[in-house]
Order: structure tokens, then sequence, then C-alpha cells
């Protein structure tokens, strides 16, 4: 399931995920399963048509990046939460492991979102780069999002979200719109 959260030039997207096996790190090998929540830049593009035609927009490119995930072997620990603080292009920096973050990554979670300009100068994004209204916008909505992390996250321990649909070990799959 994917949310999409969006303001004025940046937009909060969640959903839940699984990986057949990611490789990250030794002693974290296996499948994986959570929730991923991404902070991106939307596009929005000319109409295609009247001003009453569907309005084109794109969720672009990555800036920051919370994986809420935890082996499969152990549902509700998220035992592998970490966040990626930058992003060079579409491909994440290594994952980082905080110590308040692997504490509780929810409260973590809801914490940075409220701090735009932290994760801007984490990503090494220039503030101009995002709206002006932004910060202030994303920080109203940060209930609303953690809500669906929350819901997410109930649905991939309850065996609802966050499964193998179609991942296959061969090709180092992950199941999931993020």
């Amino acid at each position: 399931m994917l949310h999409a959260f969006g303001f004025e030039r940046i937009g909060v997207v969640v959903s839940d995920l699984y990986f057949v096996d990611p490789r990250p790190a030794r002693g974290q090998e296996g499948p994986e399963q959570g929730v991923r929540l991404e902070l991106r830049f939307l596009e929005r593009a000319d109409l295609p048509g009247s001003i009453y035609s569907a309005q084109p927009i794109a969720v672009d490119r990555p800036i920051w990046r919370a994986d809420l995930l935890e082996s499969v072997e152990h549902p509700g620990s998220l035992d592998r939460a970490h966040h990626h603080p930058r992003f060079r292009g579409w491909e994440p920096g290594s994952r980082k492991f905080e110590p308040e973050l692997t504490a509780d990554p929810v409260t973590w979670v809801a914490e940075r979102l409220a701090d735009l300009d932290t994760i801007l100068d984490g990503a090494e994004i220039a503030r101009d780069e995002v709206g002006q209204n932004d910060a202030a916008d994303l920080r109203r909505a940060v209930p609303e999002i953690m809500a669906a992390v929350r819901g997410s996250l109930a649905g991939v321990v309850a065996g609802e979200l966050g499964h193998p649909t179609n991942a296959t070990p061969e090709a180092g799959a992950r199941a999931g719109w993020l």
C-alpha cells in the first residue's frame, strides 16, 4: 500500500516493503519486512488539456529515507530500523543506525520530519530548493503521516502487508512501492 502526502515542492511517501535477502551487512542476512518512508521532491507538469483536466504530478527524486525494517524472523521488533540521510541521484547512501532511532523508530522519524532543515542539511540540499511553506506544512502533517506509518507497521506485523508477492532470491527482489 502506498500513502502520499504532498506539499508545495516536497512530499512524503510511505509504503510497506519486503526484501528477499538485501545482504546489507554482516549479521543482517535474510529476508526483511517493514515500512519505508521517503521525503521526495514533487513536480507538477503543465496541464495536458483544459483547466479541468487532471493535474500531472510526479513523485520525483529522493531527498531522505527512513526504513523501519525488521528481520522476518522477528516481527514487531524493527531490529533493522535505519535511515539514509543522503542520496546521490536515485541511489541512497549507506544505512545509518542511530541510537535514538533504534530505541524508538516511530518517534525518531516523527521528530526528524518535524525538522526539515536538519534533513536538508544532512542531504546537502539547499533550502531554496524547497517551497517557502514546506517546513511548516510538513510539520503540521506529521501526525497524519505517522498514523499512516503506524497503520502500515500494524499491517506488516499482522501479515497483511510487507510480504513477498513475486519476490525471488535470484533477483534479490523486493516487493512494495518504494
